[in-house]
This record gives structure tokens, C-alpha cells and sequence, in this order.
């Protein structure tokens, strides 16, 4: 059984990137319930009308790595967005980092490479929602890594949430440079979240997704966004 961290980051877009962002975390969280997977929530950061600006999961199940690693990148959405009046498609970006969580025993962390930073957890639109300072941010000083969270109002539960997160990321980096290729394939993947940068369209009025590293389109988008995605998974699998 293996377990993987997600990281889905509104980019282009502002409000409807946001909003294609939590249809993205569904449509994931969905196929985790199809495959019986776990999941549970990191870290998230709701944006003023209920999209995500960013949200960081873990899903722990068989293959959870092999099927959702080519989820990494940015998927970009073409539609109307429900906050727009004259009906005119918008174009708008979301970025997918996709690391591999690592056991205990493979990755150490010295203490003292830590710096804690304790903060109110707050909710859209920055308004605080805890009184008390329960969410965490935590600086690794040797990588500059750097990784809060603030999901529960326990702060032993955010700690652990970050200190998760964090190794994640850490043995990323070095697993890609013990691979010898470009370090810190998480930048890689999420870019600088610009509309040219995708490894998926979502394009809603023609209900049509294309995914663009295999040149194959995909149609009924509603039933894929429910969290049908073995299809393309299956399709990028076997390439």
C-alpha cells in the first residue's frame, strides 16, 4: 500500500481558477472512493466564494503512486464560469504536484534544521477563524523548503499534517537528484501555472478532454469530473 501527497494550486484565472481547482479535488477525491483509497486533508486555503486557492492531501491505497503520478502538471479549463454575465468562455489554469510520500525509515530530518512559526488559522478571504494560534508554518533551513498548515484547530495535528508535507518534499528532491535529472520536479510539474503550460484541457463546451503529452481526447467530461478517470489513466499507463 502506498501513499502519495497531492498538491492543487489555483493558477491563471483568479475566482474560476479556484473553482476548477476544488472540481479537481473532487474529481480525485471521487476516483480515491471508487479505488477504496483514504484520504484525508493537509492543508487547504478556501478562496472567497468556495473555490480552493490551494489544498494539500494525502491518499493512501494500493497503487495509489503507479495511477495518479501522471497527474502532475497543468490542467488547464475552458467554460463559462458561474460568476460570468455575458457568457463568454473563460480560459484559467490549475497546477498538480504529485509526491510520493516517503516511509519513515527512508527519510531524517535533523531538529534543529527547523524553524516553527506558530499564526491564526483563517478562513476565505484571510478572515481568521481561530483565536488561538494553532496553525504551523515550518522552514527547513538546509532546502528552504517551506510548508504550513492549518486544517484542524489542534496544533499537534497541524504539526504533524506540515511535518508530513514536508518530507514529502524533501525526499522529492532527493530522489531527483539521486536520478540524476533536473532537481525539484515539483516546480517542474506546477510551473509558473501559465495558460501555455498544460498537460490536460478541460474544455466544457465541447465536452472534450484532451490530454496533450499522449495527443487523446476524452468526452463525457461531467461523468470523468464525478470521478471516472480510469480512462485516461489507463490510457497514460499503457503508453
Amino acid at each position: 500500500m502506498s501513499s502519495i501527497i497531492i498538491e492543487i494550486r489555483a493558477g491563471a484565472g483568479g475566482e474560476e481558477a479556484a473553482l476548477f481547482a476544488q472540481d479537481l479535488f473532487k474529481m480525485y477525491s471521487r476516483y480515491a472512493e471508487i479505488q477504496n483509497w483514504k484520504t484525508r486533508i493537509l492543508d487547504s486555503n478556501q478562496s472567497e466564494i468556495g473555490g480552493i486557492k490551494q489544498i494539500i492531501f494525502e491518499i493512501k491505497g494500493n497503487n495509489a503512486f503507479s495511477e495518479m503520478k501522471f497527474e502532475g502538471g497543468v490542467h488547464r479549463v475552458q467554460r463559462i464560469p458561474k460568476t460570468e454575465k455575458a457568457d463568454r468562455i473563460h480560459t484559467s489554469t490549475v497546477s498538480v504536484a504529485v509526491l510520493e510520500k516517503p516511509e519513515t525509515t527512508q527519510i531524517n530530518i535533523n531538529p534543529a534544521d527547523i524553524k516553527m512559526d506558530f499564526f491564526r488559522s483563517s478562513g476565505p478571504g484571510g478572515q481568521n477563524v481561530n483565536k488561538r494560534q494553532t496553525a504551523i508554518r515550518l522552514t527547513h533551513g538546509p532546502s528552504g523548503i517551506v510548508v504550513t498548515s492549518q486544517t484542524t484547530r489542534n496544533l499537534e495535528e497541524n504539526k504533524k499534517a506540515a511535518m508530513e508535507i514536508l518530507k514529502a518534499r524533501i525526499f522529492e528532491r532527493e530522489r531527483k537528484e539521486i536520478e540524476n535529472k533536473i532537481s525539484g520536479e515539483r516546480r517542474e510539474q506546477i510551473g509558473n501555472a501559465d495558460r501555455s503550460e498544460k498537460i490536460r484541457t478541460y474544455n466544457f463546451p465541447q465536452d472534450r478532454i484532451t490530454d496533450h503529452r499522449i495527443n487523446k481526447k476524452f468526452h463525457n467530461i461531467e461523468k470523468i469530473m464525478s470521478g471516472n478517470l480510469k480512462p485516461i489513466i489507463k490510457a497514460l499507463t499503457s503508453n
